[in-house]
Formats: C-alpha cells, structure tokens, sequence
C-alpha cells in the first residue's frame, strides 16, 4: 500500500464522483463558536478500531483515506460522519464504519471513548478494539473513502492526518495503552 504524505489540493472536487449525495438526517453544517463549521447537526463521532499484537499491546489501528471532496479531503482519519437525531455517539460511529469501511459492529467491542466538546457542537471518537480471535476484514465501501487500512501505530504521525485527528493522535493511542 502506498500512503500519500500530503492532503488532497484545495482545487480536487468537492463533490462525490457521482454529483452530491443525499443527505441522512442529521447532515448539515454549523458554524461553531469557535469560528470554524462542523459537519453534523446533531453532531459527528467516528470508529477507531485497534488491533492488538501477541504482547498484548495495540499495533495496528483502522483508518480512512478520506475522498477528494471531502473536508480535508486527502488526509487520513477515522471512518465516522454525522450522528442521526435518534443515535447515540456510539451508534452513529457503528453505522458510520460500517457504511464507510464495512466495519461489523458484530466483531468489535467498544473499549471507551473521547469527546471533544465545542458547545453547539461536539464530536465523540469511540474507541474499539477487534474482538478476541476475530478477523476483521474492511475496506472503503463507498465514495468517502479512498482505501481503509490497517496502519502500525508507529506509522501514524508520519501520514497526512485529519487536523483534529492528528492534534487527538498521542491521547487516543494512550488510552489504549491504558486498557492494556
């Protein structure tokens, strides 16, 4: 696998290969009082997925390539999106894997999470580890990824992040290793 340091150009397509999606309930902007729009109205989460090596410490983590036309379209993040009105955090991220990455929530378990609260607006990362003996297969399975990935904890600074991805990285490693 080629993994690609830099995010996609500003000028790369803002829109799916097909034209624009439709939109689920709970899509949309807000202008955050932090002076920066954020996608989900009722907020966003995503599903970082850890895998753990023979010494019992995590070694390869789940992530998106993240499409051209998607904000910060390039970059490298989690599979996630928008929470639906009905959801809680962890449903949306379980839905949102496995729409984006054919994630089965069956073979998962959800070890914690991290939210980073902005007031109007709040975005969880559920953390999740492979449930013992499973084998879980993914890959992009719609237009916002460009590949998924298993991606050594170690390699995971060195690639083109999602900004906020990138700024949450050492905290959300060390919460695994705290599971441990």
């Amino acid at each position: 696998m080629t993994i690609p340091t830099e995010p996609t150009p500003p000028d790369a397509p803002q829109h799916p290969p097909h034209g624009p999606r439709h939109l689920q309930p709970g899509d949309g902007w807000v202008e955050c009082t932090c002076g920066r729009r954020h996608w989900g109205l009722a907020g966003a989460a995503g599903l970082l997925v850890a895998r753990r090596g023979a010494d019992g410490r995590v070694s390869h983590v789940l992530l998106q390539h993240r499409a051209p036309w998607s904000d910060q379209g390039g970059t490298w993040g989690v599979p996630g999106g928008a929470i639906h009105p009905d959801e809680t955090p962890e449903q949306g991220a379980l839905r949102e894997a496995h729409e984006e990455a054919g994630v089965d929530p069956a073979l998962v378990t959800i070890v914690g999470d991290r939210i980073l609260d902005h007031g109007p607006w709040r975005y969880t990362t559920v953390l999740a580890e492979v449930v013992r003996g499973a084998h879980l297969e993914a890959r992009a399975t719609d237009a916002e990824s460009l590949e998924i990935a298993w991606v050594a904890v170690g390699d995971v600074p060195s690639l083109a992040l999602l900004e906020a991805f990138r700024d949450a990285w050492p905290e959300l490693v060390g919460r695994f290793a705290e599971l441990a």
